[in-house]
């Protein structure tokens, strides 16, 4: 549990392992925060040197209203902690994240891993009528300001998925999603202004030439579902895996068989 600042920022990060062992760095979802990894990083951190943290604007950290890019924090963690060169794991948002990170410092990335991840430039994709209702809701309350009602259904889209019954989920599971999301409801004031990679991973996959494993569970929403497929068209060195009972958070929702999967591949990549 430690501290760094950089660029407006004082950085919440995480460390296990041993620092000798291969990096692992994780980047979490836009409906969490890295709490969400904990279920994981016990085992992987027997093999590796793991590191997470949190993003501005969510968890522990603290950030003013600057300018700053994700990918820049990124690589600062690395060099804080001393890391030249690690496998980068995103969920979400932080899979977007990663990818970018792959494109634009591909002599720091060594592998990368996304989960429900998107693709920064990735042209819009028509939801379903489901998709689109729960977003309807979700843009009433940001209008109005309701910001539980919008933390609580960013949880349902994403974490639960519009397309199951959610009285048939796990209870634990479900009542942990929603606290993955609580905390960020401290940043709803926070204005800092990420700066995009330009031009977008979109049409720049086919440069990232490390091993890449891209991951989806089959009850995410329609977009990312595209998204996954369109990764594994473009990246030059994509395995694949899909979780079948989970929706936008497999590493929460069935963490002993992503942390199988995962520590397989990263074992057969030598990472």
């Amino acid at each position: 549990m430690a501290r760094f600042d950089v660029d407006g920022a004082s950085i919440y990060y995480e460390t296990e392992g041993d620092p000798a062992a291969p990096a692992v760095l994780l980047i979490h979802a836009g409906i969490a925060t890295l709490r969400m990894w904990d279920d994981i990083v016990p085992t992987l951190a027997k093999n590796h040197h793991v590191i997470r943290f949190d993003c501005r604007g969510f968890g522990e950290t603290k950030t003013e209203d600057v300018e700053f890019s994700n990918r820049a924090d990124a690589i600062a963690l690395l060099d804080h902690v001393n890391v030249e060169k690690a496998t980068v794991v995103g969920c979400s948002r932080g899979g977007l994240i990663a990818l970018d990170l792959a494109v634009e410092y591909p002599s720091r990335v060594a592998g990368v891993v996304t989960i429900g991840g998107g693709v920064s430039g990735f042209p819009d994709t028509e939801l379903t009528a489901e998709e689109d209702a729960l977003i309807d809701r979700m843009d009433v309350a940001f209008e109005q300001a309701e910001w539980e009602t919008l933390n609580r259904l960013e949880v349902e889209l994403w974490a639960l998925g519009v397309r199951r019954d959610h009285g048939g989920l796990d209870p634990d599971f479900v009542t942990r999603a929603y606290q993955l999301n609580q905390p960020n409801l401290a940043h709803i004031h926070e204005n800092p202004t990420p700066i995009p990679l330009e031009p977008p991973a979109y049409d720049r996959l086919v440069d990232v030439t490390v091993p890449a494993l891209v991951m989806v569970g089959d009850h995410d929403l329609s977009e990312v579902l595209v998204a996954y497929e369109y990764q594994l068209s473009a990246l030059p060195k994509a395995d694949s895996a899909r979780f079948p009972d989970a929706a936008h958070l497999p590493s929460v929702e069935q963490p002993e068989e992503f942390e199988r999967v995962l520590c397989r591949w990263l074992a057969e990549h030598d990472l």
